[in-house]
């Protein structure tokens, strides 16, 4: 008798909607954001708006459904696979514009949380125009309110901010004028499309804009100009990869740079040069796993910010990078502690890499600093000092540890200059790619899972995350923190990291010297 086989266990793959059109050269469109969901792990489904002739070398006609037919298959949809984002491409009208508008306000009047990206599609890239004249005003005035990004190129933002393409080609401020034009008083983030216009040679340059009033932040990033004619379907494909990963519970910023890196990885590695006379279609290609197919993301105290507008003489003057290393780029074992008295007992016990955090301090802190400074010279301690950077210079600390928010504030030239050692906590690929910018001494993920030391339950990254992002730096130092304990250590260092942080696995532990011994000998044995 044959052996019962185990079952499988059951995956449930977020759904994703595109409303958009149709590409009967298989380059654009619906086309290729079903390519694309499928190969970011999503199951994609599609309203049709338009039924486009379309080749690589143009669009002879671009024949608009009916708005009986859109809206009897928004409704079929909506019946039975209910989408966790929704990706829309083309509304050949404002008829279109308008029923997509009034569907998703019934969506949102159910109470339904499904984020929105919104690909402009005017344009094509063959220049042919793709919707009628009236269209604009109702994007700007029915949809826009509704969806949570727009990815325009910049043909798309001129466009939508009624100014002639001329001008937003001006110069990065140019652009920059347009998108908070087109943003106006809606809370919808917006990603300009950096294809069309260089503003350094040879490079690429998206702009994300998100936030309202004194949250409002506008990046920049930027990558090298992949020299390729198959750009077809470029724009279908990078707002539908940030659907699928905003359905999957990626943070936006973080959608957009991986979204990116995709859309430059099937640039890159494409094969449609043989597909039709004209541009062939980006390639889908899979997840981006190479630094090279991310963008940087700029920062204001670099020089190279001028070019863009975005430079900030007052981060300038504090602004540093290339920071000194460590003496090794696995730092192993890394406890996270709040009193000189575990650093002692920890330094005994054999660890090398500690950090102390002292969250509320005293009028000791200036003694416990230099107590901690102290044993870490006598063990060759990797003692880092959490956030307080002046104090952590002026007792000679080995290094300083400092959160995001902190990179505005903290004079990082003085830290370079005093030689100290510069780790950096990120949350995500946004951050992890924006803090790279500095080349620290180490770059510290989190959190890897939920933890009672903080509430990062908007931030969690998952052991999947942790090794899709380890993979894109892997000899630098890096460090997994979060919720980490005996038994998730196994699965976090398989993730290609060479450091494991820990708070209570190790300080709560019934007896600490054990955890450190069974902790460690997870950390070697990867």
């Amino acid at each position: 008798m044959s052996a019962v086989k185990p079952a499988r266990p059951v995956v449930r793959k977020p759904i994703v909607w595109t409303i958009a059109g149709s590409d009967s050269g298989g380059g654009a469109g619906i086309q290729a954001d079903l390519l694309t969901m499928h190969d970011l792990g999503v199951h994609g489904c599609s309203a049709i708006t338009a039924n486009t002739a379309q080749n690589t070398l143009g669009v002879p006609a671009i024949n608009a459904v009916s708005d009986e037919v859109l809206q009897s298959q928004l409704n079929a949809l909506c019946e039975d696979l209910k989408p966790a984002a929704i990706k829309i491409g083309l509304l050949a009208n404002a008829g279109q514009v308008k029923l997509v508008a009034k569907f998703l306000r019934a969506l949102k009047a159910q109470g339904a949380q499904i984020p929105v990206v919104y690909d402009p599609v005017a344009v094509a890239t063959s220049g042919a125009r793709l919707t009628e004249d009236s269209t604009g005003a109702a994007v700007l005035n029915e949809l826009l309110p509704l969806c949570d990004l727009i990815t325009p190129n910049t043909e798309e933002l001129a466009w939508l901010a009624d100014v002639s393409a001329e001008t937003v080609l001006g110069s990065a401020e140019s652009i920059v004028a347009a998108a908070r034009r087109v943003r106006g008083d809606c809370e919808s983030a917006l990603l300009v499309t950096g294809g069309h216009f260089e503003i350094e040679p040879g490079t690429t340059a998206d702009l994300l804009c998100r936030g309202r009033d004194d949250t409002v932040t506008e990046d920049w990033l930027i990558g090298q100009k992949i020299d390729t004619r198959n750009t077809h379907g470029t724009g279908c494909t990078l707002s539908s990869a940030i659907a699928a990963l905003l359905a999957q519970g990626y943070p936006l910023q973080d959608a957009c740079v991986v979204a990116n890196a995709y859309v430059r990885y099937g640039l890159r590695l494409g094969t449609g040069e043989h597909i039709g006379a004209g541009p062939g279609p980006v390639g889908h290609c899979g997840w981006p796993q190479e630094l090279r197919d991310f963008p940087e993301v700029l920062a204001k105290g670099s020089e190279r910010a001028k070019r863009y507008g975005y430079h900030s003489q007052q981060l300038a003057e504090r602004y540093a990078a290339e920071f000194a290393q460590p003496d090794s780029n696995r730092l192993g074992l890394y406890p996270v502690v709040d009193s000189v008295e575990w650093i002692e007992r920890l330094a005994k016990a054999g660890v090398r890499t500690l950090q102390l955090r002292i969250k509320n301090p005293g009028d000791d802190l200036r003694r416990q600093i230099e107590r901690a400074v102290a044993i870490g010279r006598d063990y060759n301690l990797r003692l880092f000092i959490n956030d307080y950077w002046q104090l952590a210079i002026e007792c000679g600390a080995y290094g300083v540890h400092l959160g995001q928010e902190d990179l505005q504030s903290a004079d990082l030239n003085a830290i370079q200059a005093a030689g100290l050692k510069l780790g950096i906590s990120t949350h995500g690929f946004f951050e992890l790619l924006y803090a790279y910018q500095f080349r620290p001494s180490y770059l510290a993920i989190g959190a890897i899972y939920a933890t009672n030391t903080k509430d990062m339950s908007d931030q969690l990254q998952g052991p999947e995350k942790l090794a899709r992002m380890a993979a894109l730096l892997p000899d630098y130092p890096l460090v997994a923190i979060g919720g980490i304990n005996l038994q998730r250590a196994p699965l976090v260092a398989a993730s290609g990291v060479g450091s494991i942080a820990v708070v209570t696995a190790i300080t709560k532990a019934p007896d600490y010297r054990e955890a450190v011994a069974q902790l460690a000998t997870v950390l070697e044995s990867h």
